[in-house]
């Protein structure tokens, strides 16, 4: 049963990530983002990596997709207008993609390591938060403080473009 909701988040996961992509509406893109992020928490429970699962929705689809939303909303953006379709670049896509799954395959078919059944990933006797938590606040704290700045400069940012310039 595991394996079978792994397989039904992880295809959710590829169509809600080919609905980024293929929506013309930006807010259609945006929610199509938060399915996607949403899709690889229930991956992650299917794995048993509860607490990354729970970062993924407070973090990503909670706070940076917030972020997005606001931007988009406050930029006032209108959905994108029809192109022509270019059968090189379509073609030139393809090749790409049909190789990159090619190599994949065979990636996947010839090593041994693809065929051994693998351990449980959880082990009770380690508290996974506390050690989440002792690398993060430890090891990283001066990169983790550095993302939070960029983030409120990014905020800034968009505050001061969207602005309206009076006359």
């Amino acid at each position: 049963m595991q394996l079978a909701l792994f397989w039904v988040f992880a295809i959710l996961m590829l169509m809600s990530g080919l609905g980024v992509v293929f929506f013309r509406n930006p807010v259609s893109s945006a929610m199509s983002l938060v399915m996607a992020f949403v899709a690889l928490a229930a991956v992650f429970v299917t794995l048993d990596a509860f607490f990354i699962a729970v970062v993924q929705v407070m973090v990503y689809a909670g706070a940076v997709l917030v972020l997005f939303l606001f931007i988009i909303m406050l930029l006032d953006l209108r959905a994108e207008a029809r192109r022509p379709v270019n059968l090189l670049a379509w073609a030139g896509g393809g090749l790409v993609v049909s190789g990159f799954l090619a190599a994949l395959v065979k990636v996947v078919v010839s090593d041994p390591a693809f065929q051994i059944a693998k351990p449980a990933l959880s082990n009770p006797q380690i508290n996974d938060v506390a050690m989440i938590g002792l690398a993060l606040f430890h090891n990283f704290n001066l990169p983790f403080q550095i993302i939070g700045v960029l983030l409120l400069a990014a905020t800034v940012g968009v505050v001061v473009l969207s602005k309206k310039e009076l006359k």
